[in-house]
């Protein structure tokens, strides 16, 4: 994929807290307040030269946004062949559960790396080559670490990743089998994100922990522009994001934002709906106690193992876009989880993710509860391919040398 010279419209960084305006094109970690930073581009600039027209004779990749996205030169984007993920409708459930507004969902398994994740570490290593850092760490669940993995091993940047000991196979064989130097952990990401920052100085790594760097965001900030383009400039009734670090939520968010200030969206703005698992949901519990942040939430367990979060540092900014949306959090249990999973794969022969499968579960249950409406056009995430995940072992034996009855079969 070749790629034209970039514009670049980045003005300045900025506190998520305070407001504190940044230098761009500087290394940052949190702000001085230790608060995740924001980038901020000129938007009234954008708007003179970005125009749907144009998008139009671009390719089917994020970076036809490029406009609104940090990297300033094009010998430093890292691509991997990223594409424009799918919106699969749900039309088979939708009508079983009395719904008549679309049920889709955003099928991110399709990404390089088989997840989401791949477009946050994308832009941070795009911008670690871009700032000359040569060696990154942070902590995973699995696939932000194959993800950080693959892209930093194209750039040549070295990698270092902790992950809990119980993360799937699957997904620490893709973490050490793309070039990093993979440990795993007796603890959850949590006590991992110790390891990253306590070794920071020492080891001479940058922390591409979750929130702790400005770009994750603008890199999961696509899935938001894709969104609005696949639905005609027209976003849904409601969003159902399965939320741990909670970065992709908080990057819609702000994708909206900036579509509207370049004129391509109105006002109207989805409820953003953050799914946890009931066995780790900090973000439920300071969303239904008013709270601003969310405390840390002990002996976290879920099967969906990419949203056992105790504690993400992006607290307030996911509760400002659930609540400014006018949406809300909600937790569903493992029972459900894997219900969903096994139920949307029946019956539409899509295979999620067990965190996608928590979106159709919570959409279900919201659904049951009068909490969103049954004309609502609904969109789900499915943050990973299902293939990358353990399945129950199917089928029977079938002797091929004895009597076969075929009408049982």
């Amino acid at each position: 994929m070749r790629f034209p010279e970039l514009p670049s419209f980045v003005t300045h960084l900025e506190c998520g807290m305070t407001g504190e305006r940044l230098p761009a094109d500087t290394i940052h970690n949190l702000s001085p307040q230790g608060y995740p930073i924001l980038v901020r581009y000129d938007l009234d600039g954008i708007r003179k030269v970005f125009t749907k027209e144009k998008l139009r004779e671009r390719d089917w990749s994020w970076w036809r946004y490029r406009e609104m996205l940090p990297v300033r030169k094009a010998e430093n984007i890292v691509s991997l062949g990223e594409v424009v993920t799918p919106l699969i409708p749900l039309p088979r459930l939708a009508r079983e559960l009395g719904a008549s507004g679309d049920l889709l969902v955003k099928d991110e398994g399709r990404l390089p790396t088989g997840s989401f994740k791949a477009r946050g570490l994308a832009l941070a290593v795009c911008m670690a080559k871009e700032l000359g850092i040569s060696k990154m760490a942070m902590p995973t669940n699995g696939n932000a670490g194959a993800a950080l993995a693959a892209y930093a091993s194209r750039a040549g940047i070295e990698t270092v990743v902790f992950c809990p000991d119980d993360t799937p196979a699957v997904n620490m064989n893709e973490i050490a089998l793309q070039g990093a130097r993979l440990y795993k952990v007796n603890g959850l990401i949590n006590d991992c994100g110790k390891l990253v920052g306590a070794g920071k100085a020492e080891a001479g790594w940058f922390d591409t922990s979750t929130l702790k760097e400005p770009y994750r965001i603008e890199g999961k900030k696509t899935m938001g522009l894709e969104l609005a383009e696949q639905l005609g400039w027209e976003l849904p009734d409601a969003i159902f994001y399965p939320t741990g670090g909670g970065t992709g939520l908080i990057g819609m968010w702000k994708a909206f934002d900036e579509l509207e200030a370049i004129g391509f969206i109105g006002s109207k703005r989805p409820k953003m709906i953050a799914v946890q698992a009931a066995g780790c949901a900090p973000i439920v519990r300071a969303w239904q106690g008013n709270q601003r942040h969310a405390a840390l939430w002990e002996n976290a367990h879920t099967v969906a193992a990419g949203i056992r979060v105790p504690a993400a540092i992006g607290d307030f900014l996911i509760l400002d876009a659930v609540r400014n949306s006018n949406g809300f959090a909600i937790a569903v249990e493992d029972a459900a989880i894997t219900q969903a999973l096994h139920d949307v794969a029946k019956h539409e022969g899509f295979l999620l993710c067990p965190e996608g499968a928590a979106t159709y579960a919570a959409y279900k249950q919201a659904l049951a509860e009068g909490r969103i409406g049954k004309g609502d056009r609904v969109v789900l995430f499915n943050c990973a391919a299902g293939l990358k995940y353990p399945m129950p072992e199917g089928g029977q034996p079938l002797d091929r040398h004895g009597a076969i009855n075929y009408s049982q079969l």
